[in-house]
């Protein structure tokens, strides 16, 4: 009699255990990704030859064209610019710098985008490190100071400043001027709301204010922010340790809280690049918002039915003799580290940022003032601006360039704002819950609310080896 087969016998053919381990469906599979990665191994490169850029922003692209253009024909190597979504941009931004595979020569990123590259050790950072080139060409005297500092990990810059951005507030002169009131008299938040308040009157006798003071709603990450930085806070301190859960943060968080809401309230939620905001703003129904260089253009191509109406001034202080603006938003220009040509990738940088036509052409499409500051003599600064009233608004940002607060490159400070954002929030149900609306009697819940997201934040930097080591070096 012949023996049983043993069944336990291990198998010894690997196509035999494909066999087995694979239905039709996952051989297909199998055989797709094979025949796609030999199409890939042989699919001929065809990226064009000299040096790749990309942008974001569609009004920086349509005024490099003209430059680039200019440069492609008297100059080697080619610069070949892209536009691309912004998601699209730090997408294939970040995975080509995690996955160290070739990206664009010269990337131009936001804030925002920008810090992503900061998370690992510095060696790791997808940018070139530009530190020594800005020193030894002079661009660091030439250039404000606080707009480095968005681009400066551990002390090494890793890009060329594109703005400033300033802030100060735009105001509905029509309205304000009407009622007879004088602007010049506020120097503080709290002169602005007393000054302001009869603008609040309940005209039409339906019990509510006609309109509100200030565009500021618990939602609005960015002007939470830039609230925080003008009285003097900070998310990171100037060694990018964790500094949510500080006093003047506490106390800013628990003033907007009595803005919006309680009886005090001044506030409406207009939020910029919306129907609804703008609407809001066109029928006078908020008085008042916070405004960097750059929104102003925004404001002429969303909003022109408000060109005559709107004037600036500058921010209101937290307290007599703070700073009267803050900053919101920025932009950099970076030369990836996996380039081939970085010595041609920073002359072609320097063409473009460092460009007195681009810069007067940044000012007078887009309102954007240079942060180069032996351009801010030119007198293109001072037109006059219909839209505003006839005044000069890039004399006028340009006056307050300096003091614009220094600001964290953090890759942790997009949810960092985000925790401030959800602190405050809590924050303004506690008040209608208790029915507190004074900011001493808030200032207790907004220290437990940041401690809060002070915590949140830390743990997540501490699982970061990199950024912690460096931290407990600096201290």
């Amino acid at each position: 009699m012949q023996p049983l087969p043993n069944v336990y016998e291990p198998r010894n053919s690997l196509l035999t255990t494909l066999r087995a381990a694979l239905s039709p469906g996952g051989w297909t599979i199998v055989i797709l990704a094979l025949l796609s990665t030999l199409l890939v191994l042989l699919r001929p490169d065809t990226r064009r030859p000299g040096i790749d850029m990309w942008v974001f922003a569609r009004p920086h692209h349509e005024m490099y064209v003209p430059n680039v253009e200019s440069w492609n024909a008297s100059r080697d190597p080619d610069l070949n610019l892209y536009l691309l979504s912004l998601p699209a941009l730090e997408r294939r931004m970040s995975s080509g710098f995690l996955s160290d595979t070739p990206v664009a020569d010269l990337i131009e990123a936001d804030v925002r985008v920008a810090s992503r590259a900061f998370t690992g050790p510095l060696e790791d950072v997808g940018f070139l490190d530009l530190t020594d080139r800005i020193k030894e060409s002079g661009i660091l005297e030439e250039i404000n100071a606080p707009s480095f500092t968005p681009w400066t990990s551990r002390g090494r810059i890793f890009g060329l400043p594109h703005d400033v951005h300033p802030v100060m507030l735009a105001y509905r002169a029509d309205l304000v001027e009407a009622a007879g009131i004088d602007v010049s008299s506020i120097e503080t938040w709290d002169d602005f709301i007393a000054v302001m308040k009869p603008l609040m009157a309940d005209g039409d006798g339906d019990g509510l204010p006609d309109r509100y003071l200030l565009n500021v709603w618990e939602t609005q990450i960015d002007t939470i922010e830039a609230f925080i930085l003008q009285a003097g806070g900070c998310y990171f301190d100037d060694l990018e340790r964790v500094a949510i859960d500080g006093e003047v943060n506490a106390r800013v968080i628990a003033t907007i809280a009595t803005w919006v809401t309680g009886p005090n309230r001044i506030a409406v939620d207009a939020q910029e690049f919306t129907a609804s905001g703008n609407r809001l703003k066109l029928e006078g129904f908020v008085v008042a918002s916070i405004m960097p260089d750059w929104l102003g253009g925004v404001w002429k191509h969303d909003m022109a039915d408000l060109s005559g109406k709107i004037k600036l001034m500058p921010l209101p202080a937290w307290e007599e003799g703070g700073c009267r603006t803050t900053v919101w938003g920025g932009t950099m220009l970076g030369i990836a580290r996996s380039t081939r040509e970085p010595e041609a990738a920073w002359e072609l940088a320097k063409h473009l940022y460092l460009s007195e036509d681009l810069a007067q052409q940044l000012y007078e499409s887009n309102g954007i003032i240079s942060p180069i500051t032996r351009l801010w003599t030119r007198e293109f600064y001072d037109e006059p601006d219909p839209f505003f009233q006839g005044q000069a608004p890039g004399r006028m940002y340009i006056d307050l360039a300096p003091s614009v607060p220094h600001r964290t490159s953090s890759p942790f400070n997009q949810i960092a704002k985000e925790r401030v954002r959800d602190a405050l929030s809590r924050l303004r149900e506690f008040a209608e819950e208790k029915q507190l609306f004074t900011i001493e009697e808030l200032l207790p819940e907004a220290r437990r609310q940041l401690e809060s997201a002070h915590e949140d934040i830390q743990r997540r930097v501490d699982r970061n080896f990199f950024l912690k080591a460096s931290s407990q070096e600096q201290r």
